[in-house]
């Protein structure tokens, strides 16, 4: 072991459990305007279809280079989804059929931890678990931004 090193066990907790003592109120502040902001979003995206030109800028990537970025096709894959059009979504950007399920998912986990007012210890396990899946996912994210310029349905669907 070098200097400094420090070895945890699986069961040893890195993070303690918090509990937030402001009023329920308080707590659900940041979740509930975060929602209200992204119904608002959603709304004008699902409103005004960034298929038509004009209304929304273009990807810096997509203009300079020509290339898809990985978030290439995301508003309007959104705008398809949101109106129901879920082939059309893939179509655009096959990661918004599952970063949006995944959004929903970490909201309400974020809302129910507001209202409780407390998040649980975290073990060495579970943050070692937690980071290797946001790198996965990293990485996954950008061979996805990779692999979609040259494999002809991952594209954003761009004419």
């Amino acid at each position: 072991m070098g200097h400094g090193t420090t070895v945890f066990a699986d069961d040893d907790v890195v993070i303690e459990a918090q509990t937030d003592e402001r009023r329920r109120g308080r707590r659900l502040v940041a979740p509930l305007v975060t929602l209200a902001g992204s119904l608002a979003a959603l709304g004008y995206v699902a409103a005004v279809d960034p298929n038509q030109p004009g209304h929304y800028p273009l990807c810096p990537t997509q203009a300079l280079f020509g290339v898809d970025c990985p978030g290439c096709g995301l508003m309007r894959g959104t705008h398809d989804l949101v109106t129901g059009n879920v082939s059309g979504a893939l179509d655009h950007n096959v990661l918004i059929v599952i970063l949006a399920p995944l959004a929903v998912v970490l909201w309400v986990r974020w809302f129910l931890s507001a209202w409780r007012g407390s998040s649980p210890a975290v073990t060495h396990a579970q943050f070692r678990r937690r980071n290797t899946v946001l790198l996965t996912a990293l990485v996954a994210i950008l061979a996805f931004g990779v692999l979609r310029n040259f494999v002809p349905y991952l594209g954003s669907g761009i004419g």
